[in-house]
């Protein structure tokens, strides 16, 4: 019987103990210095929201590990010693083990801007984040975040249901133009705004300035604006959580680097979930992928591989969903931020501004390949089918309803979204001809 250590309890460590007890009698042993229990990441908003208790954040009971003799041992690790297979926590334990999986997390990108050491200056990952947050809230009037991804619009609602103004630092045009094409980007931007949130476009954090107790007095952009306020939110992505582990014989990039199976560079250890990079990206997708169900899937394949059944990594198709305030995102396949050539874009949007749909489709072949929507909530299953038999995007387009999880609702946008796909049909041919 082998002793499988996990470092890091998230959903990609946590799907791996689960499931290699599922396949063995493994002794599993699961590391966090964040917290002893596992619990849901994304509703630490909504426990700063007063919705929920942090309690009522954990998906298991407390007995469910002891019941699948999984081991919880709350520590930081600190030494990995490869050679010997032993860990070193803070506080000098050391733990053996047979096989190491590697599931340590990401962290706030700090970008290295002056004064980002200050008191008032945070991100939120962890649940320390939340902590933190709680305490910089009191006597908060302005806060300024920077960047305007999820974890951005995330902690701009969260300021918000408190009355603290709030101003985002935009780098682009429009929000998260990185990732959303211009038509969403600026659909999303207006509705932020119509909530009361100051969004500064085509600006970033040159410098954080202090008051006389070290603690934020205001920033200072790269435009040369000076903007008061007590407290900075780093919202500029998010980084692996790998420092302990420099100058080991690890092979490390961005990520830890793993091959398909997800093992690294050495024998039995292997890493999964936000801080595993991949060393040939699949696809179109980014070598690190910090999201939820990617995690989920790396724990499950490493724990068929650890159990002997030696299993590849396979993510299927590309998919992601969050929610800025009252609108609901999702995103299947793939819709570039930019045009690329060899796709064509059908883009429509309801007349309220509430609701948008974008497909995404390669020029020549009418292949479908991806789709974002907005306000509009669909069927995971039904999409992720159509992208895997390739459908031709006319096809899409008139199984439209059978997507739609509110079937009276779609009765009233389908027949629109279908005659202006149609009239972008004719629009088009009379451009070729």
């Amino acid at each position: 019987m082998s002793h499988v250590v996990i470092i890091g309890n998230g959903i990609a460590g946590i799907t791996a103990a689960r499931h290699i007890r599922k396949f063995s009698d493994n002794r599993i042993t699961v590391i966090s210095a964040e917290n002893e229990y596992f619990f849901s990441r994304p509703a630490l908003m909504y426990v700063y929201m007063g919705h929920m208790k942090f309690e009522h954040t954990q998906p298991y009971e407390n007995s469910f590990w002891k019941k699948n003799r999984i081991e919880l041992k709350q520590a930081y690790i600190n030494i990995v010693d490869f050679k010997s297979k032993k860990l070193i926590s803070a506080e000098g334990e050391e733990i053996v083990y047979d096989k190491l999986i590697l599931a340590t997390g990401s962290v706030t990108h700090f970008r290295g801007w002056k004064g980002q050491d200050l008191n008032g200056v945070q991100g939120l990952v962890a649940k320390q984040d939340l902590e933190l947050l709680n305490n910089n809230s009191e006597n908060l009037n302005h806060a300024v975040i920077v960047g305007g991804g999820l974890i951005g619009i995330e902690l701009a609602e969260m300021l918000h249901t408190r009355n603290i103004e709030v101003t985002m630092l935009i780098r682009e045009s429009h929000f998260w133009g990185s990732v959303l094409p211009i038509e969403e980007g600026k659909l999303i931007s207006n509705h932020i705004e119509k909530r009361g949130i100051n969004l500064v476009f085509e600006t970033e954090l040159a410098e954080i300035i202090p008051d006389s107790d070290n603690r934020v007095k205001s920033i200072k952009t790269t435009t040369g604006k000076h903007i008061d306020c007590q407290w900075v939110g780093i919202a500029t992505g998010v980084k692996p959580n790998i420092s302990f582990l420099k100058n080991t014989a690890l092979e490390t990039d961005l990520g830890i680097l793993v091959n398909r199976n997800l093992a690294t560079n050495i024998p039995d250890v292997y890493a999964i979930g936000d801080c595993a990079q991949q060393c040939e990206p699949i696809g179109h997708r980014k070598s690190v992928e910090a999201v939820w169900y990617t995690g989920r899937i790396m724990g499950e394949t490493v724990a068929q591989t650890i159990c002997g059944n030696p299993t590849a990594y396979n993510p299927s198709n590309w998919f992601n969903s969050a929610k800025f305030f009252d609108i609901e995102y999702q995103t299947y396949g793939w819709v570039f931020s930019k045009k690329k050539e060899g796709y064509s874009d059908f883009y429509w949007q309801d007349a309220k501004n509430e609701r948008a749909l974008h497909f995404q489709y390669e020029t020549n072949s009418k292949k479908f390949i991806g789709i974002n929507a907005f306000g509009i909530r669909l069927r995971h299953e039904i999409v992720d089918a159509w992208l895997t038999e390739k459908l031709p995007i006319e096809k899409v387009i008139l199984q439209l309803q059978k997507a739609n999880f509110d079937k009276e609702f779609s009765k009233k946008y389908l027949k629109k979204v279908q005659q202006a796909f149609q009239q972008s049909k004719f629009q088009k041919n009379l451009v070729d001809e």
